[in-house]
C-alpha cells in the first residue's frame, strides 16, 4: 500500500511538471518526406565532429551517404522509416516539450500535418525559385484562408540566387504588403553541398550582408535569418546593428556544429547586446530526435541567464510573430 501511494505521488508530480513546462517556439520545423535526406533510415551525429574529409578520387555523394548510413559517432539520431512515423515522432517531441512550431514544406504536406495538430503548428511554405514556385496570387490566397503565416523557408541560396535578385522581389513585396514574416536560408547547408547537386551554392552567400539591399528596399519587412549566417559572425553583427528589425534563428547549427564553436558564436551575439533577437530553431528534417538535443544544448549554455534562455526559447519569437496575449496565455496553460 505504501509503495502504491509513493508511486502515485511520483506520477502526479511528473504529470504536474509536464503540465507546467514552459513553452518553446521552434521557428524552423519541416514537413519533409522521409526520403528527403536519402533512402531511410539515415542517421546524423550531433554534432558532426569531425566534419567530412574528402579525397576527390571518390564521389562525394558516396562519402556523404556513407556518413548517413554508417555514422561515425556513438549516439547518432536515426530517422524513422515512414512518413507517418516521422510525423508522429515529431508530434510526440512537440507535446513532450510543449513546443509550438513554424512548419514549412509543400502546401499539401503542411496542410496534412496541421490538420492533425493545428494547436501546435503555424503554417509556412518552403520554396525556391523554379518552374514550380507558387505564384504571389496563390500565396495571397493561402494567407487569406489562414494557411500561410510565414513566408519561408526561402531556400534560394542552394540555387545560387542572392536575396536581392529580381526574381525574389515580388515575394518580398507581398510579404511586406501582407505583413508576413520571412525566413530565409542564409548560412550552412549540408557539408559539401556544392558537390551533392547544388552546384550554384557558394560559401560567400553565408554572409548576412547579402540581405542589406532587400532590407533597405522593404523597411517594414519582418525578416529572420535562418541559420544565422553562420559562421560569418562579424557580418551578422554588422547587419543586426544596422537593421534593428532583423532576427535570426539557430536552426541546424545548434546541433551540427561542435558545441564549443556554437557556444562561442552565440555568446558573441549575446555579449554584443543582440540576445533579444535570437530565436530557437531546430531545423528538424527527418530526425525528430534533434529537437530534444537542440533544446538541451541551449538549456545547458553556461553563459546564458535563465531570462536569456527564455527569450531565445520563446519570448523573442512570440514578439517577432506578434502573438496575441491570449495565444501566449494559452501556450502557458492559462
Amino acid at each position: 500500500m505504501k509503495r502504491a501511494i509513493i508511486l502515485t505521488i511520483l506520477f502526479c508530480s511528473q504529470f504536474a511538471l509536464a503540465q507546467q513546462s514552459l513553452p518553446i517556439i521552434d521557428m524552423q520545423l519541416h514537413a519533409h518526406p522521409i526520403d528527403g535526406q536519402g533512402p531511410p533510415p539515415v542517421a546524423i551525429c550531433t554534432p558532426i565532429n569531425p566534419m567530412p574529409v574528402w579525397d576527390p578520387a571518390e564521389k562525394y555523394s558516396d562519402v556523404f551517404l556513407r556518413m548517413l548510413k554508417e555514422p561515425p559517432c556513438d549516439n547518432p539520431v536515426w530517422s524513422p522509416t515512414t512518413d507517418e512515423a516521422l510525423m508522429q515522432e515529431t508530434f510526440d517531441v512537440l507535446d513532450k516539450y510543449n513546443i509550438y512550431g513554424v512548419l514549412s514544406g509543400t502546401v499539401d504536406r503542411v496542410a496534412k500535418w496541421r490538420s492533425l495538430r493545428p494547436d501546435r503548428l503555424y503554417p509556412a511554405i518552403e520554396m525556391s525559385i523554379s518552374p514550380n514556385t507558387p505564384s504571389t496570387d496563390s500565396l495571397r490566397s493561402l494567407h487569406k484562408n489562414g494557411n500561410l503565416m510565414v513566408l519561408g523557408e526561402l531556400t534560394t541560396q542552394y540555387a545560387g540566387i542572392y536575396p536581392n535578385d529580381d526574381k525574389l522581389e515580388p515575394y518580398f513585396e507581398l510579404a511586406e504588403e501582407l505583413d508576413i514574416p520571412v525566413g530565409i536560408h542564409v548560412g550552412p547547408g549540408p557539408p559539401g553541398v556544392i558537390y551533392l547537386g547544388s552546384s550554384n551554392y557558394r560559401a560567400k552567400m553565408h554572409s548576412p550582408l547579402t540581405l542589406e539591399e532587400v532590407l533597405v528596399r522593404h523597411p517594414k519587412l519582418r525578416l529572420y535569418i535562418m541559420h544565422g549566417g553562420y559562421p560569418m559572425l562579424d557580418d551578422l553583427l554588422a547587419v543586426l546593428y544596422a537593421h534593428p528589425q532583423v532576427h535570426l534563428d539557430v536552426g541546424v547549427i545548434v546541433f551540427t556544429q561542435p558545441k564549443e564553436a556554437f557556444y562561442k558564436w552565440l555568446k558573441a551575439i549575446v555579449d554584443a547586446g543582440f540576445g533579444n533577437r535570437v530565436m530557437f530553431g531546430s531545423d528538424q528534417m527527418v530526425w525528430p530526435g534533434v529537437i530534444e538535443r537542440s533544446v538541451k544544448i541551449l538549456e545547458e549554455a553556461p553563459f546564458l541567464t535563465e531570462s536569456q534562455k527564455r527569450d531565445i526559447l520563446y519570448n523573442n519569437a512570440a514578439r517577432f510573430l506578434r502573438l496575441s496575449d491570449d495565444e501566449i496565455a494559452r501556450h502557458h496553460g492559462k
